[in-house]
């Protein structure tokens, strides 16, 4: 054997245990409910799990104006260059303006600086990495549960997070006074996560008033409120309705930030569209934040995908495909809305005695059911029905087709 082949062998376990401490993750809890439903072959299973809308026949629903505005981008012709750093422009102030309503003072005197990002996650990840370098030490407060990857993208960035009391396990509905007192206690100028509205994985919002009430005490603390916008129209079928909490904050003088979603309320879930937007004092400080971002983004994914922003923009600067959208938006939540009231009727029709109120006051893709994990245990093994251990579904996998079936096996574990 010759001296390099010699060298080659010598060297070819160089590093062969460098990898050896690291050890098996945990599979997420949301992806493990539907690989236990893949592997079932009962032709009765339901997916209770997927965090996406699904229409009557469990298909995923691509809008029928989101197929007008690809016919009308095809046609124009257009070109994959790079979006800017900051993204599509006509997608940010769409966005924008979608948010907070076109008479903002703040988008009409520019004092608001929005970022494309990728989708709602990555909004909440640029968000994050900014409070890490220009609010440090200071702690993000996120509701007690929130959805999970809101403490997961905190403490990455190095942002300390804790949680504020949010859940009221007795009627599943909300702990106004805990939450309120948890805000106060909260040390001045802490950052509060807020979830604009149809909050996950609880399905529980705050009244108009208590909107009110929770506005004035982050005032008086002085706290930087965040908020996690992803259902707008999408809860209850009015963009405006939706977007109640965010802009009354701002009439409050709030100088909120907000982070977008365009997954659910538009379908695009693959494309990966979300916007992250920071209020300022004036047109100057709006474009000192707004460069102080572009640094942070060049290295971690340098230009957003320009694709889905095109949608949203030729939707959103369209006047009959505007239209179009709200009403299929409505659709969807109104397809939810009627998966709610129908699991109620059910339940007390095939005898359930217990109070299933919450399941129709929450709103939203999700709902708390107040199922315990032994009772989400043999909804699985008796009835080959899927969700989450801590009683979570997603109204989205109820069809007009096994709502009875899925009523008749919640009331059969919770006799």
């Amino acid at each position: 054997m010759t001296r390099s082949m010699n060298r080659l062998y010598s060297t070819s376990t160089v590093g062969s245990k460098r990898w050896s401490h690291v050890q098996k993750g945990p599979e997420d809890p949301i992806l493990g409910v539907t690989v236990a439903f893949n592997k079932d072959t009962s032709p009765s299973k339901i997916n209770l799990g997927v965090g996406a809308y699904r229409d009557d026949n469990n298909k995923p629903y691509v809008l029928e104006a989101v197929k007008k505005a690809e016919k009308k981008i095809f046609e124009a012709n257009v070109d994959h260059e790079y979006a800017p750093i900051v993204g599509v422009a006509s997608f940010n102030n769409a966005a924008a303006v979608l948010a907070l309503g076109e008479d903002n003072s703040y988008i009409k005197e520019k004092k608001i600086t929005t970022v494309q990002t990728i989708s709602g996650t990555g909004a909440l990840r640029v968000a994050a990495e900014f409070f890490g370098r220009f609010l440090p030490g200071v702690t993000a407060y996120v509701p007690n549960p929130t959805w999970g990857n809101h403490n997961v993208i905190f403490a990455d960035s190095k942002v300390p997070v804790k949680s504020y009391s949010y859940y009221n396990p007795s009627n599943c509905g909300l702990n106004f006074e805990g939450m309120i007192k948890d805000i106060q206690a909260a040390p001045a100028g802490s950052i509060i996560l807020l979830h604009a509205c149809a909050h996950n994985p609880t399905g529980v919002d705050p009244t108009h008033e208590q909107w009110k009430k929770i506005s004035q005490v982050c005032k008086e603390k002085e706290h930087f409120v965040l908020f996690d916008f992803a259902y707008q129209g999408f809860a209850s079928g009015s963009p405006e309705e939706d977007a109640y909490a965010v802009r009354l904050f701002v009439e409050d003088g709030h100088l909120i930030g907000l982070c977008q979603s365009f997954a659910k309320n538009f379908g695009l879930y693959g494309e990966r569209i979300g916007a992250f937007s920071l209020l300022a004092n004036s047109a100057e400080e709006a474009a000192v934040l707004e460069s102080q971002l572009k640094i942070l983004i060049r290295p971690m994914y340098s230009n957003p995908p320009v694709y889905g922003a095109r949608v949203v923009s030729s939707i959103l600067s369209n006047k009959e495909l505007t239209q179009q959208w709200r009403s299929e938006v409505k659709l969807m939540a109104d397809r939810i809305i009627d998966m709610r009231t129908s699991l109620v009727k059910y339940l007390k029709q095939h005898g359930s005695t217990k109070d299933w109120s919450h399941i129709t006051n929450q709103i939203g893709m999700f709902c708390f059911t107040g199922l315990t994990p032994e009772q989400v245990d043999r909804l699985a093994s008796e009835f080959h029905v899927y969700l989450t251990r801590n009683g979570r579904i997603s109204i989205a996998g109820i069809t007009s087709k096994n709502v009875e079936y899925l009523a008749k096996a919640i009331h059969s574990v919770t006799k």
